[in-house]
């Protein structure tokens, strides 16, 4: 071969693998996706709930939350609504629908704050209510824990067993730890915590309260009330988000190296949230936390928070919380508040981890990308 020839060949050569280099590449662009979210993502008065609750099922999101009325009496049941994407959501059903039940249930109350887990090859459903009765129209005198169980997650859920705990507790959540055993956590003027058989549904050990919202040496930030504990392991580290309402509606996070404590605070701060000076100050002044300094944020929400994690779009963990719109927001957000600004709607944010922490975020509201 002559010195021409082989310049030639060498030339093709290269040429060749660049062009398979270039594609390549290009490959890997067209490949990559994206997820665009506006928060909140309902805009929707009918399916307006607090404490929004998700789990991936297949190539579906399933949600269930607290239904309105809230504060004022019984409402209609657990709603849960699906999306294929996360952005659209529409009602699927009622899994527990309050209309069907029979007068004598002692769980017709108010029916806050349910959660689903898959468990050992079943769907698990907390649900937090009382009987309401003349005496007591919003059945908060029991007001606890109620376990059902289903084989698919849009049910049918039967009763495993309630009430749980033999007072007030609300706000309940499941977790299943290496080894099979599973830990109710819930709250009721502070955080609690008991080991669960959930075939009997019965606790296997005292339900104890292990945080006080006044708890001696912790921060004013709490002062007002903790709630809606969630739980995961991450590196041989549980890990326990927690909201507190004392200046708006913030997470707060907890870790420990068992699931039953000591539990620390893993931020001296909430790692998520809004602050409102201006939100809740007649009941900030009740209990007396209305001298506590703080600023706002800058976002134009009034809540939120009770949190929970779900797999999102892009297969990593993301966050869900209600959040609500602040009617009194001074910034140029929208000169008109929407119908839809007057409840609770869902919000989303992907969850990050780095070097043995959790982080959140936002709240955000204009458009986020997230290119994976």
């Amino acid at each position: 071969m002559n010195i021409s020839k082989l310049f030639l060949t060498l030339f093709l050569l290269i040429s060749a693998t660049n062009l398979s280099f270039s594609q390549n590449k290009k490959d890997k662009v067209s490949a990559q996706k994206e997820f665009r979210y506006t928060n909140p993502i309902t805009r929707d008065s009918t399916i307006s709930m607090r404490d929004h609750f998700i789990i991936k099922v297949d190539d579906l999101w399933y949600c269930v939350g607290t239904s309105n009325p809230v504060w004022t009496g019984p409402n209609p049941g657990v709603r849960m609504l699906v999306s294929k994407d996360m952005i659209n959501w529409k009602q699927h059903s009622f899994i527990i629908d309050a209309k069907k039940l029979p007068k004598d249930t002692p769980y017709n109350g108010r029916f806050w704050a349910p959660e689903i887990h898959f468990i050992q090859g079943k769907y698990w459903l907390t649900v937090n209510s009382g009987k309401v009765t003349k005496e007591d129209p919003k059945g908060m005198s029991t007001h606890s824990i109620w376990l059902f169980s289903a084989d698919k997650v849009t049910g049918p859920y039967k009763l495993v067993n309630g009430p749980l705990t033999p007072q007030y507790n609300n706000d309940s959540t499941l977790f299943e730890d290496e080894d099979g055993q599973v830990y109710l956590y819930c709250s009721g003027n502070g955080l609690f915590q008991a080991k669960i058989d959930l075939k009997t549904g019965k606790l296997t050990t005292p339900i104890e309260k292990f945080l006080d919202k006044k708890q001696p040496g912790w921060p004013e930030w709490m002062v007002g009330g903790i709630e809606g504990p969630f739980v995961i392991k991450k590196e041989g580290t549980y890990f326990m988000f927690f909201s507190t309402w004392t200046r708006g509606y913030e997470v707060g996070l907890l870790k420990s190296k068992s699931p039953l404590g000591p539990w620390e605070l893993a931020s001296p701060e909430p790692i998520f949230g809004t602050r409102k000076k201006g939100y809740r100050t007649e009941m900030a002044k009740e209990n007396g936390y209305d001298k506590l300094f703080f600023t706002d944020t800058e976002d134009p929400y009034q809540e939120t928070g009770h949190n929970a994690l779900f797999i999102g779009p892009d297969g990593n963990l993301w966050n869900s919380c209600h959040y609500f719109m602040y009617e009194k927001r001074p910034y140029p957000y929208s000169q008109t508040f929407e119908p839809w600004e007057s409840g609770p709607q869902m919000g989303i944010e992907p969850v990050h981890y780095k070097d043995g922490m959790f982080y959140i975020i936002g709240p955000t509201w204009t458009e986020q990308i997230i290119k994976y």
